[in-house]
């Protein structure tokens, strides 16, 4: 038996708790169709067992949680100009962000490493969000021209302040307590304390994660928050740069340099996703989003975007002018 016949969701049922683990270390337990299919018929499993007082979510490998969805999948489908397939991905993956959001009974992530854009969705629609001082969360879409997916346009709008334009806009990474204090985690345990947590949590003890946790003060977000909220809370991309260059510090210099170097094609429609996300629920969210793949995973920035950082990892992305509003909204369907 090779390495491939070893299952990329495990599911278990240990103690009181139903436990998941993805396991495609080598891929930073990227999430493919088949996990997400795994991961579909695992949630009404566990929903529906009495035995099953909570679910813990783990990332095989000591790297990652889980570094994002397979989108260098999604690229191959979109030269071949198989929308059938990308629908097929992106209607499964939020189907399960949605049964994570209405599963009912704690849902607690372990996340020690890496986490970003899918791993961020089978996340943070939980219950709990535990990150470690080895974690570090992002949603870094525009840098491959996607956009903040995974039901992350009713997440985002809903950070304190401008937090959430500069996060996806910007594709910032967040350290450890850092996602707490934003908002994107909610504790915080040292690495050294996860085995008496998850112990704790195969005992069906759900008060452990308040007990191992420990509070987490005003630190770095809390420090660059007022930059963050003068700069990034304007209605255009624009507006955001003329902003930065008003605010003339070193930290405004290099955000200005990260915008430059995204598309531009993703953060017009980024910052219309996070506009109208704020005023839907987060199924209306997911329905936008799914709408949304449909324009922008064929929309050439996106193949070039893969291209440029996955494939052949050049980072010199060759992208498609500023759209107009009308373009902007077109792509919405």
């Amino acid at each position: 038996m090779g390495e491939t016949a070893e299952a990329t969701v495990i599911l278990k049922r240990e103690g009181a708790a139903g436990t998941l683990l993805m396991n495609r270390p080598r891929a930073l337990n990227a999430l493919d169709l088949p996990m997400i299919e795994a991961f579909a018929s695992a949630i009404p499993t566990l929903r529906a067992d009495p035995a099953v007082a909570l679910v813990v979510l783990e990332g095989a490998g000591g790297k990652a949680f889980c570094a994002g969805g397979d989108v260098r999948r999604i690229r191959e489908l979109a030269l071949a100009r198989d929308a059938s397939g990308i629908e097929a991905f992106f209607a499964g993956e939020y189907a399960v962000n949605a049964a994570i959001a209405g599963f009912g009974k704690p849902w607690v992530s372990l996340i020690d490493g890496v986490c970003m854009g899918g791993g961020i969705g089978v996340s943070v629609h939980g219950s709990h969000r535990i990150v470690t001082e080895h974690a570090m969360l992002a949603m870094p879409e525009t840098a491959i021209a996607l956009f903040p997916d995974v039901g992350t346009s009713h997440v985002l709008p809903r950070l304190p302040g401008a937090l959430g334009p500069w996060l996806a806009l910007t594709g910032a990474r967040l350290r450890g307590a850092e996602a707490v204090e934003a908002g994107l985690a909610t504790h915080f345990v040292k690495r050294e304390r996860l085995p008496a947590l998850r112990d704790a949590l195969l005992a069906g003890d759900i008060g452990a994660v308040d007990r191992l946790a420990e509070a987490v003060a005003p630190g770095a977000i809390a420090a660059q928050r007022p930059a963050i909220d003068r700069c990034f809370s304007h209605a255009t991309l624009a507006d955001i740069q003329a902003a930065l260059a008003a605010e003339d510090t070193d930290w405004a210099r290099a955000q200005s340099a990260i915008l430059a170097r995204m598309s531009p094609t993703s953060m017009a429609v980024t910052l219309e996703l996070l506009k109208r996300g704020a005023t839907l629920d987060l199924a209306g969210c997911l329905a936008m989003e799914l709408r949304l793949t449909r324009a922008v995973t064929m929309h050439p920035d996106f193949a070039e975007g893969v291209r440029a950082v996955l494939v052949d990892k050049d980072n010199h992305p060759h992208w498609q002018p500023t759209p107009d509003a009308a373009t902007v909204e077109a792509m919405f369907g």
